[in-house]
């Protein structure tokens, strides 16, 4: 049997929970801007020591406990669909196999749900 303390129980912790996710959600904003800002210098630094050490030939700088060392880095392109369909284009002639192919990869895409919540604020005009 439920009573009205369990429902008031309830009801006290769901409002604790919400207040302490809320106040989780602003930490981790803040947070993350901050990463931001760093992992910003930490690019503008790392230009500006490749550039000096590309112009001076240095391969490395030692440092007091390591050592800094210049090497070629791979970015490749993300995987889209129109990347795949121009790729099928150079190899394929048919176009219903192309449209065929296409069709098929964008409706058979494992998709997940999870429900989730979100903070939406006011604006001052509400």
């Amino acid at each position: 049997m439920i009573t009205n303390n369990t429902v008031d129980a309830s009801r006290t912790e769901f409002i604790e929970n919400v207040k302490q996710w809320n106040n989780i959600d602003t930490q981790i904003k803040l947070v993350n801007e901050k990463t931001k800002k760093i992992r910003e210098m930490k690019t503008y630094l790392a230009s500006q020591i490749s550039e000096y050490m590309r112009n001076n030939n240095l391969g490395s700088v030692k440092f007091n406990g390591g050592e800094i060392r210049m090497y070629e880095k791979k970015d490749y392109e993300t995987l889209t669909f129109s990347y795949i369909e121009d790729c099928l284009e150079n190899i394929l002639e048919d176009e219903e196999q192309i449209d065929f192919i296409m069709n098929y990869l964008r409706t058979n895409r494992e998709v997940k749900t999870t429900p989730e919540i979100r903070k939406v604020l006011f604006s001052k005009n509400d």
